[in-house]
């Protein structure tokens, strides 16, 4: 019989998150929804309004914040609580209330942004400079008059963001069927006798990474068919969400989805294509590190369930509380006050909602708003992966943390485009400090195996996905349709030349790994953005552990910075140009060089 995941009741509260540091009760929560609506006529009365002088404008910014402050925390509160729970029918519930509400707050504050552009910009910094009150705004009013021309009407602006709630549905309907509605045979061990694992996703990335290569392919078989079961229904969901950034593109006047999603971070195209074509070029790469695990796993041939087998079968059992001592020793060259924080995040004030259980949500993130903790929701499996995902996201927790204690609401929050740094840098400087205090080769395989682990996601899977993405948005852009066999056959096509002649394939389920990632490909060109993060993030450790106090100081102010400059420019700030390729290439070269050193750890070991 299969182990069952434990109910969301039988994990003990330690390991979950406390969302009564948000809302008392539910009732608290309804109170701020009421406010919310409340507090809407009024500033709909403003409308026309604005152009009438700077007091008037600072007032009615400062009502904008406060209104989507509230949004935030209500948000976040009602999602926390579906995430970890995704048959809690209640949950689910208040979080549609959640994205109905932010919907309806978009559409009536849509008319905001046109009539300020209709002041000019001009007239915006001199009030700016003229006005106290006004004065934090100027990198903002900078921004806007920067996107002037894909900003338009009043009403078409209301219009674009009463969407945000329709529009939303095709990724609800995906995520809705891969984390509450498939059911997935259960794997099987090679050994009859043992019990058979439960498929969830909660569990897969354990399964992923089991010695057992039976469970493996079980497992990954079991996975995928549940995804093909229901193929057509997640390919109509896909083309429905790529129609949808296709039209809003158009909406906001831009020549294509892709250069929608990256003007308003201002970041250009040819980032996204540097990654592309970087990713192309280094292949052979991928292909010698593909052998180099056959060879060490003593198989004649691979299969995509082997890409993460373990390669040592004595692997380092990590507890919860091992991985935050060793996470935060390796994360101290950023000195004491971060470490502070981080601990009392991590042990103390339950940032993290740690284990799996029946009906919790896929993957790991970390979530929150101004006015929350910076949370983080993980499935943790009690060995040096899960640390490492730990790591990441205290990365992300930390760099909104730091954001958020620092910057005014305005600028707060920070783009996706510099989201992937924090995170990658954390779990380079930990892993560096393992390398460096654990000399075992046991452990050393298995620092270099998580090593490799996170760069087969971030730098295999994410450009891959990215190439895919890339090339379903054209295809709707020509008027092309979009099928989950034309779906299917696009990815499998992709995924075989990164593996070269090395795996072997199974077309339709490697074909079906973008129905997996509906986390991630209904956010409009969002993936591309962990392969620049990773390869600022080693450029940036480097400088960190080869620098002094200045270098971990301006990583500092990086963190801190929020959405205070463009993107491109702080991490100009660090030393780290993303808009030429030589960062993601000296990833790839250390990637190698880790490849190169694995080889002569399993040779010798």
């Amino acid at each position: 019989m299969a182990t069952q995941l434990p109910t969301r009741d039988q994990i003990p509260d330690r390991f979950k998150w406390d969302l009564t540091a948000i809302y008392v009760d539910d009732a608290a929560w309804e109170a701020d929804m009421a406010v919310v609506q409340a507090m809407l006529p009024d500033m709909q009365a403003q409308e026309g309004h604005l152009a009438e002088g700077p007091t008037v404008v600072a007032a009615f910014l400062a009502q904008l914040e406060r209104i989507y402050y509230l949004v935030g925390r209500i948000r976040v509160y009602a999602h926390s609580a579906y995430a970890v729970d995704t048959t809690d029918q209640v949950a689910a519930g208040k979080n549609a209330r959640a994205i109905g509400l932010y919907a309806q707050v978009a559409g009536a504050l849509a008319f905001a942004e046109p009539e300020l552009l209709q002041i000019g910009a001009e007239t915006l910094q001199r009030w700016a400079a003229e006005e106290p009150a006004l004065a934090i705004y100027r990198h903002y009013f900078d921004s806007l008059a920067r996107r002037a021309e894909h900003v338009r009407s009043q009403e078409v602006e209301s219009l674009l963001g009463q969407l945000t709630d329709p529009f939303h549905t095709a990724v609800g309907i995906h995520g809705v069927l891969a984390n509450a509605d498939l059911v997935f045979a259960p794997a099987r061990p090679s050994d009859p006798d043992a019990p058979e694992q439960p498929v969830a996703q909660g569990t897969f990335e354990a399964l992923e990474t089991n010695p057992d290569r039976e469970l493996r392919r079980t497992g990954f078989e079991s996975y995928a068919d549940g995804h093909l079961a229901y193929k057509n229904t997640m390919a109509a969901c896909m083309m429905t969400g790529v129609k949808q950034d296709v039209f809003m593109a158009r909406a906001r006047r831009y020549s294509s989805a892709l250069e929608a999603a990256l003007a308003p971070n201002f970041v250009p195209t040819e980032v996204y294509h540097n990654v592309v074509d970087t990713f192309r070029r280094n292949l052979p790469i991928w292909h010698r590190y593909w052998d180099v695990r056959r060879r060490a796993l003593g198989y004649e041939t691979l299969h995509p369930y082997d890409l993460q087998a373990p390669l040592r079968t004595d692997k380092p059992h990590v507890p919860y509380e091992q991985a935050v001592e060793w996470v935060l020793e390796g994360l101290a060259p950023l000195g004491e006050a971060y470490l502070a924080q981080a601990r009392r995040g991590l042990l103390e004030d339950r940032w993290v909602d740690a284990y799996p259980n029946q009906g919790k949500t896929a993957g790991a993130f970390s979530t929150g708003a101004p006015g929350t903790a910076p949370m983080i929701l993980m499935s943790y499996s009690d060995d040096l992966f899960s640390l490492s995902t730990l790591a990441h996201e205290l990365g992300h927790s930390m760099h909104s943390y730091l954001s958020w204690e620092t910057q005014p609401f305005i600028y707060a929050d920070y783009t996706i485009f510099v989201a992937e740094v924090a995170s990658n840098l954390n779990q380079a400087l930990v892993r560096q400090h393992l390398l460096a205090t654990k000399p075992e080769p046991a452990f050393q395989i298995g620092l270099i195996e998580e090593a490799m682990a996170n760069y087969y996601r971030y730098f295999f899977l994410m450009p891959t996905l990215a190439r895919f993405e890339l090339e379903i948005h054209e295809r709707v852009e020509r008027g092309e349709p979009l099928t989950a066999d034309g779906l299917i056959d696009l990815m499998a096509s992709l995924f075989a030349e990164g593996y070269g002649d090395q795996v072997v394939m199974d077309h339709d389920r490697v074909g079906i790994i973008w129905a997996e990632f509906h986390t991630h490909l209904y956010y409009n060109f969002y993936v591309y953005q962990y392969t620049t993060g990773i390869s600022a993030a080693h450029a940036l450790a480097e400088r960190i552990t080869n620098g002094g106090p200045a270098e971990v100081e301006a990583y500092l102010a990086f963190l801190k910075a929020g959405n205070s400059r463009y993107p491109l420019d702080l991490l100009r700030q660090t030393g780290v140009d993303m808009t030429s390729p030589a960062p993601i290439q000296v990833a790839f070269d250390d990637l190698a060089a880790l490849i190169e050193r694995l080889d002569q750890l399993m040779n010798g070991a």
